[in-house]
């Protein structure tokens, strides 16, 4: 059985979907699935579509994109399953999906965050009038099964389209092994936080508990992500995100944290930096809001908290009692195992795979 992985980004390189489906690939072949993805975003293009300037070049490789997914339309009878990631094309309005749809004997579509808000692009202007917000849900339609990640949005599909899985992402747990040292290097305390340039504004938003909590606690904060990241008058190391370090680089991290603003778009997340931290070991406060209710069992796997007290009440006790940090870590690590793990979700996606062609 063959299937088709129509995907924006190139492989394993950005998280919606290294995180997801990618690394599902080995268990899909051993089931018997042949794979092929099909990437609108090459390396080339990967290597400049994030930074400002170099709009001909965008333009180009843009272009260059269109022809391949012209030309994956002359082979989509060939696949048994395709499997849309987010969208077949970024610009306009669904006609590529259209043709996608109609030449393809079975279509999944895996949707990550809500995408259909149309968040904005600061390095991208251009892109964000000529996105259309109504590809997603064009695909949430008429695809022959949806795959989810968070409730709210399994919720908001089945608006259009019943036949959902909420699959959150998952974590490779042959990788992420939980710690057994749970004492504080060199007596200083590292809060850590791991993302990307673009939502690295969330932690300034700790700004007002991390001055409060120097005037108790001796700590640094490692982020993870932004290599220009910086806090006035807080100790922050700052270092680029490199897959071949993430795991070493996150576990340097005494206690995770995962603050988020209380906004819609955060409803889509699915809570992937808390499995991170969590898989590892580490304990983890996060903000109470969206998918962290089902990832965190408050006060036995993690934290979750609402305001500045409550953040800095939680810091404080976890960074004076080695044995609470112990017992956190290990209830996280035991969770994301049985839910969060790929040994727990290969079966739910081999599942789907297998009932669209009656196997």
């Amino acid at each position: 059985m063959k299937i088709l992985f129509v995907a924006p980004y190139p492989f394993a390189k950005a998280p919606s979907q290294r995180l997801k489906y990618e690394q599902y690939y080995s268990y899909f072949e051993d089931a018997g699935y042949e794979i092929t993805t099909s990437s609108f975003i090459d390396d080339q293009f990967w290597s400049i579509v994030y930074k400002p300037g170099n709009v001909f070049k965008k333009i180009i490789f843009t272009l260059l994109a269109y022809l391949r997914r012209i030309g994956d339309l002359f082979r989509l009878g060939q696949y048994d399953i395709v499997y849309v990631h987010l969208w077949v094309t970024p610009i306009g309005p669904p006609v590529f999906e259209w043709l996608f749809r109609k030449f393809s004997k079975k279509l999944i579509y895996d949707i990550d965050d809500l995408i259909f808000l149309k968040p904005k692009s600061k390095s991208n202007p251009l892109i964000n009038w000529l996105k259309s917000g109504s590809k997603p849900i064009y695909l949430m339609k008429v695809a022959d099964h949806v795959i989810t990640c968070t409730p709210h949005l399994d919720t908001f599909v089945r608006q259009y389209n019943h036949k959902t899985t909420d699959i959150s992402s998952t974590i490779n747990t042959q990788i992420y092994k939980p710690r057994e040292n749970y004492s504080i290097s060199n007596n200083k305390l590292t809060l850590g936080w791991s993302g990307s340039h673009s939502t690295s504004k969330y932690v300034y938003l700790l700004k007002d508990v991390f001055i409060k909590l120097k005037e108790t606690t001796d700590f640094r904060l490692l982020v993870i992500g932004d290599k220009e990241f910086k806090m006035e008058g807080v100790d922050v190391t700052s270092i680029a995100w490199q897959e071949s370090t993430e795991v070493i680089d996150l576990s340097k991290i005494d206690i995770g944290l995962y603050p988020l603003p209380d906004e819609e778009w955060v409803l889509g997340k699915s809570g992937l930096k808390a499995l991170q931290y969590m898989a590892l070991g580490i304990p983890t406060i996060a903000t109470a809001i969206g998918a962290n209710f089902r990832v965190i069992e408050h006060g036995v796997s993690g934290y979750l908290v609402k305001d500045d007290q409550q953040w800095l009440d939680a810091i404080i006790a976890l960074a004076n009692d080695s044995q609470l940090r112990e017992s956190i870590g290990t209830k996280a690590a035991e969770r994301v195992e049985q839910y969060y793990s790929i040994n727990a979700n290969a079966p739910v996606y081999l599942k789907i795979m297998d009932s669209l062609l009656k196997r």
